[in-house]
């Protein structure tokens, strides 16, 4: 037979599939009101391996990988549709219809902000862009910042979560496990690392940088003109740059931004010193309460799995069926626990659609642990 004669069998499978199919989900739906009769989960490791099984040992050798692929999409689809008609409310969901409920904050309007550093940090910037009247209160640490938030001394935190060039930084997303908050908005930060010195003095002389830990590594390259030079590690960049103001010392210099030069009176010996032109970092703004504005069009959740083979698959394949996209999925060992990990997951989507509601019901009743850190504006 000719192509199209070929195409023409092709499309006559087709058509018997697709019916196949639907009469396979209307059964699914059959199915599912009897689980909700009985109060069971959608899903049924047990079923679903005894069916995989099956269907693997009836292919031929050569399709039995395909079928084996084919099947753990179906399976992924007709949970999705099981979940959707079941609709079982969650502390999540309720959560969710509240806050969808409730007038939206004005973040145009005064309030009190709280981030790590002095004035002049890369987050104070952030916080000044993100709250342009907001009242700036300044900590030592990302972890004062969480309780700033969480006793009610600020009514929201700015953080860095991660750099374009250097990843995500650690020590806040461990803290985002240990205390009890969400994220109301996001903000991508352009950021132009320079050198600051006390003076026009002869580079070359300088015997000590210091900066954050991620400017140092953002500016790798640049450090490699002083490799005897003492890299010396800051809070963040802007308690750098002030320490060197405030220091006698004309051989040390700081890796911070043309604010700080300004803010405290330093000379721009280098700039731009980062590796990478397009160094951006991404910040977080956390609140105490949930609060969804309108145009929220990211998701970010923090959980685990039960440590099996297929299970973080079958949690991907529940946003895969629903057709969202998946931007982010990093993972943390769990303390105490051997290869076990935490994922975090950010997705593009909003709760204000119900199927997304519906997916996220679902996972937090498949998941062992499952937080859900906001649903806000990506900036």
């Amino acid at each position: 037979m000719g192509l199209d004669k070929w195409r023409e069998e092709i499309d006559k499978i087709d058509t018997t599939m697709v019916e196949l199919f639907s009469k396979r989900m209307r059964v699914a739906a059959k199915i599912a009101v009897a689980k909700k009769e009985k109060n069971l989960p959608v899903f049924d490791q047990q079923r679903e391996s005894k069916v995989m099984t099956k269907v693997v040992d009836m292919a031929e050798e050569e399709f039995a990988m395909y079928i084996k692929m084919l099947y753990s999409t179906i399976f992924d689809l007709s949970k999705n549709y099981q979940a959707k008609l079941l609709d079982r409310s969650t502390r999540l969901t309720e959560a969710l219809e509240t806050a969808l409920q409730e007038p939206k904050t004005d973040f145009s309007k005064k309030t009190v902000v709280a981030c790590q550093g002095v004035e002049g940090s890369y987050a104070s910037q952030a916080a000044e862009k993100l709250f342009p009247l907001g009242n700036m209160m300044h900590f030592e640490s990302f972890e004062s910042v969480f309780h700033a938030v969480e006793q009610g001394l600020c009514k929201y935190g700015v953080l860095p979560v991660e750099n374009s060039s250097t990843g995500s930084v650690t020590e806040v997303y461990e803290l985002m496990n240990r205390n009890q908050f969400y994220i109301a908005r996001t903000l991508r930060l352009h950021i132009h690392h320079v050198l600051l010195t006390k003076a026009e003095v002869d580079t070359p002389t300088i015997t000590e940088i210091v900066s954050h830990e991620q400017a140092l590594g953002q500016c790798s390259e640049f450090l490699k003109q002083y490799p005897k030079a003492k890299l010396t590690v800051f809070e963040n960049t802007a308690s750098a740059a002030k320490y060197v103001a405030e220091s006698d010392r004309e051989d040390i210099a700081a890796i911070s931004s043309v604010k700080c030069a300004k803010l405290y009176g330093l000379h721009v010996a280098k700039r731009n010193i980062q590796n990478n032109e397009n160094n951006y970092t991404r910040f977080i703004c956390i609140s105490k309460n949930l609060e969804i504005p309108e145009g929220a069009n990211r998701i970010s959740l923090m959980l685990s799995v039960s440590h099996r083979p297929g299970a973080l698959h079958d949690m991907l394949g529940k946003i895969v069926s629903m057709g969202l996209n998946l931007s982010k999925l990093e993972s943390r060992p769990i303390p105490g626990k051997d290869f076990e990990f935490r994922f975090y997951f950010d997705i593009d989507g909003s709760v204000y659609q119900k199927d997304v509601q519906v997916l996220l019901a679902d996972m937090q009743l498949s998941a062992e642990e499952f937080t859900f850190l906001g649903c806000y504006v990506e900036g």
